[in-house]
């Protein structure tokens, strides 16, 4: 149970902060733009430019995403509730804000779950699209040679643990976290292989947070191309000094993820 608890507070599962968050005006669901910028979310982070990572998605269930193609979104496991059809998540794309009239707004039409999904590792989904969203995708890690050096992440999520979602998207970098010390951290809770870690371990203060689950954690290629390395997972609360994000580690399932895509 404790993992369990752990991995959902990177997202909205709780039902009352679920039906806060969409069920308010828009005017009092999101941060106002005039509110205070210090600290902002993504955690240590700042406001995304428009079109700086036209990629990134938003899911109606409180998580983010990240277009795989212009039809699929890839998202963590335990965003999602099994597999199968399911027409009730709303994918937003194309804006930085998500009360932009620009916004593109695509409902889901089936759900695959990380086959053998129990809350501990494995924890990526496919969400498939009613139709396209016309956005560049982000390509995902095949090999473990960019599971190193310092990472892009980004969401609509909190800007404090507990805190309330945000109507902006934002950005922050995080540097790699080697096994060993991610897992003084987390002891057998950390899943090596199918996790990887990035953070400030010493005095943390820059992470993802509640609502920013499912969302990409990205770098440059050698080519100078965004390529997804992680998948925003889990961690003990949200930016505390001594404890990293755990990611899920794309590179481990891209296999299963391109045959299960061409299935879904």
């Amino acid at each position: 149970m404790k993992r369990i608890m752990r991995a959902l507070r990177r997202c909205l599962a709780v039902t009352a902060v679920l039906a806060a968050a969409f069920s308010l005006p828009a005017t009092d669901a999101f941060a106002s733009p005039t509110a205070p910028a210090s600290p902002t979310p993504v955690v240590g982070g700042k406001r995304a430019a428009q079109g700086e990572f036209p990629f990134m998605v938003r899911l109606s269930m409180g998580c983010g995403g990240a277009l795989y193609t212009q039809q699929i979104v890839l998202t963590a496991a335990h965003c999602v509730d099994g597999s199968g059809a399911n027409t009730s998540i709303t994918a937003t794309g194309g804006v930085v804000d998500l009360q932009s009239s620009s916004a593109i707004k695509v409902k889901s039409t089936k759900v695959l779950q990380a086959p053998g999904y129990n809350g501990k590792g494995k924890d990526w989904a496919l969400i498939k699209l009613a139709k396209p969203i016309n956005q560049p995708t982000l390509k995902i890690a095949t090999t473990t040679a960019y599971n190193s050096g310092t990472f892009t992440i980004a969401g609509w999520g909190a800007t404090r643990e507990g805190g309330g979602q945000q109507r902006y998207l934002n950005k922050a970098t995080v540097p790699f976290v080697n096994d060993a010390d991610c897992k003084k951290a987390y002891g057998d809770d950390l899943v090596p292989g199918d996790e990887i870690c990035a953070g400030y371990l010493d005095q943390g203060g820059v992470d993802t947070c509640q609502g920013d689950s499912g969302g990409p954690m990205f770098r440059m290629d050698d080519a100078g191309a965004w390529i997804q390395v992680g998948i925003v997972s889990w961690g003990n609360g949200c930016a505390e000094p001594g404890y990293p994000g755990v990611y899920s580690e794309v590179s481990t399932f891209a296999a299963a993820i391109a045959q299960a895509a061409s299935n879904l």
